[in-house]
């Protein structure tokens, strides 16, 4: 089995080298990584879903481990991001994607499935269940909401953000905000520029205006902005899409 464990691996390139082994077929150490990442696994499926991950019972263990496994297939050194912060970033995604179609699967179960005969042989009111699956669905929204809300903050915190600022960074005037959505956009469709704004955690001021026909002088001033809404953009935070109105994104 591989030395390098989660919680303490011996070098980030010796992983990725490992990784890229994995990818030309040694399936054996596929293996041993996968194992060897268990508390990995665990500890970002928990931090995900707010709640201890036990990997003999919650279904949530089973997605962490096919979206690292899934992570291992798709990684690629040119991103210039070390493997952890990609895996992590693919187990995040298919776990919140788990939290929305738990969502649907509530919302479309028929009524029927709750009639539960009780000792009096009365059934429940469909009324009611349907209250309580609305309620339900709430909560549900709620707890993906705040776990996008929470992974939010902790990736602007990488790059000396706060959450709080973001009210005072926001320009008052909307044309001033519709271009700056749009050169987030831009950068956050650029693969290039994404991997650099990852990698460096600043952002890429000087290839950037080689796409957006913005002034640096804007780039500067708007940095810490641009960098919020890009990562939005690039972690896929639909609840923050939605709150922020994020406009069509024209070419800038």
């Amino acid at each position: 089995m591989v030395q390098h464990t989660a919680l303490a691996p011996s070098s980030t390139d010796s992983l990725e080298e490992l990784v890229i082994q994995v990818q030309q077929g040694d399936e054996r150490l596929r293996h041993d990584l996968l194992k060897d990442y268990y508390p990995f696994m665990v500890k970002t499926a928990s931090k995900v879903c707010k709640k201890y991950i036990d990997i003999r019972q919650d279904d949530e263990f089973s997605i962490a481990l096919s979206a690292f496994n899934e992570a291992l297939d798709h990684y690629s050194p040119k991103e210039s991001r070390s493997f952890l912060s990609f895996a992590e970033m693919v187990i995040q995604r298919r776990l919140i994607d788990y939290i929305r179609r738990e969502q649907r699967f509530q919302k479309q179960l028929p009524l029927s499935s709750f009639e539960i005969e009780d000792e009096e042989e009365h059934y429940l009111n469909p009324v009611e269940v349907e209250e309580s699956l609305r309620l339900f669905e709430q909560e549900q929204q709620g707890i993906a909401r705040r776990t996008e809300i929470k992974l939010y903050a902790r990736h602007l915190k990488e790059f000396g953000i706060s959450l709080q600022e973001l009210v005072r960074l926001s320009p008052k005037h909307q044309d001033s905000r519709q271009l700056l959505f749009e050169v987030a956009h831009i950068l956050a469709s650029n693969q290039e520029l994404v991997a650099q704004l990852l990698e460096k955690k600043t952002l890429p001021i000087k290839d950037l205006l080689k796409v957006v026909k913005v002034s640096r002088k804007t780039l500067e001033r708007h940095r810490k902005y641009i960098i919020s809404m890009a990562l939005i953009l690039i972690f896929d935070y639909p609840y923050l899409r939605e709150y922020l109105e994020f406009p069509q994104a024209e070419k800038v």
